[in-house]
């Protein structure tokens, strides 16, 4: 198993989560306005989630995002995170995804999952219990569009699609666009569960795990062992560089102040959100430390003592590279980004990042 790592980098994921009292354009200015932020830090990745049918977590088309984010970023990879399978056709999702990536030049990142939200899977009309197969028979197709030439056939339980019969070379009909990256951009695929199939399969074909920033450290330790021994079973060597791992991380001038604000302000507010939505969903086990941890312990003060990492800039520095050395190294911190609910303190919370976490982590 690999286990060099190169320097760490740095990522942003915008699920987003917004106060719905907010205007929708001033929400999506500032996401961008974040964009270029981090392009301006060096970040390496930019991630924006899919939604499509919450007040709070509102982009409906991350790609959309992402092309208008092109236009003042150079270097970035920017991505989808996830696309949600379940609600799309394969061919229009590998059909968008490669004319993005010639729009990017090349710099477009792909994550895949199932989607969560309630009424999202409602209006899409797809059983949550279906949601993995749906992902995984969605994906195969999609790989087989961008690695393969017609004629084309493919029935699948939940899908299906052929060009056979009208196919016209001479004309230039029944071709399915490719990307630029060749054979395919750089695949992520989220991680929340111990032990899950969705973590095997994408050891089992090379694929990047992403780390839920909700998640122990027990969780993620588990994440690795997972991933790693998958890949180690099909002759896979993992590379602990490639793992990203996720976290709400807050800084101000004193811890005091920081640890504060981030109880207070959009940071402990998107952890009660998530809190509440899961709680009246599929339950709690899937944020806990272990299966011993009671409901009631799963609370906004266990996120603010374990998880959440929030301080100055020095406390904010150790408290990463103990994450980092506790784990066994990993390659990516992709920071969660949260709406500005107050912008002169997310200003300085960036501010503080730019010019001093950011280079002393980088400097490690």
């Amino acid at each position: 198993m690999t286990n060099e790592l190169a320097p760490l980098q740095f990522g942003m994921f915008v699920m987003p989560v917004h106060d719905p009292a907010k205007p929708l354009t001033q929400c999506f200015d500032e996401d961008l306005e974040l964009a270029q932020r981090c392009e301006e830090m060096k970040f390496a990745d930019f991630w924006v989630g899919e939604h499509h049918s919450s007040s709070y977590e509102n982009i409906v088309m991350p790609e959309i995002f992402i092309a208008k984010a092109l236009g003042f970023t150079e270097s970035m990879r920017l991505g989808p995170a996830p696309v949600c399978l379940a609600y799309h056709h394969p061919v229009h999702v590998a059909g968008r995804l490669a004319f993005l990536d010639h729009l990017s030049h090349g710099r477009l990142n792909v994550c895949f999952g199932p989607g969560a939200i309630p009424t999202d899977l409602e209006v899409f009309d797809v059983d949550p219990r279906q949601s993995g197969e749906r992902v995984a028979e969605a994906i195969d197709m999609i790989l087989k569009i961008w690695t393969s030439d017609p004629p084309y056939q493919m029935e699948g339980r939940f899908w299906r699609f052929r060009i056979k019969e009208q196919l016209d070379p001479e004309m230039g009909l029944g071709t399915l666009p490719k990307p630029l990256q060749r054979p395919y951009p750089p695949v992520f695929t989220p991680c929340i569960s111990r032990g899950s199939r969705s973590i095997q399969a994408a050891a089992e074909r090379g694929f990047f795990p992403i780390s839920h920033h909700m998640i122990s450290e027990e969780v993620l330790i588990d994440h690795w062992q997972t991933y790693s021994a998958a890949a180690e079973a099909v002759g896979r060597e993992a590379d602990r560089s490639e793992w990203s791992v996720s976290r709400n991380v807050f800084v101000a001038d004193t811890t005091a102040l920081a640890e504060q604000l981030a109880r207070q302000n959009s940071v402990g507010r998107c952890i009660e959100y998530i809190l509440e939505l899961t709680n009246r969903g599929p339950g709690l086990a899937m944020w806990k430390r272990n299966a011993e941890m009671a409901d009631g312990d799963c609370n906004l003060d266990y996120f603010m003592d374990e998880v959440v990492i929030a301080g100055d800039p020095p406390t904010v520095v150790r408290k990463i590279k103990e994450l980092h050395r506790r784990l066994g190294g990993f390659g990516k911190l992709v920071l969660v980004a949260h709406d500005w609910d107050d912008r002169s303190r997310w200003s300085r919370c960036l501010e503080l990042l730019s010019d001093e976490v950011i280079p002393a982590l980088r400097l490690a």
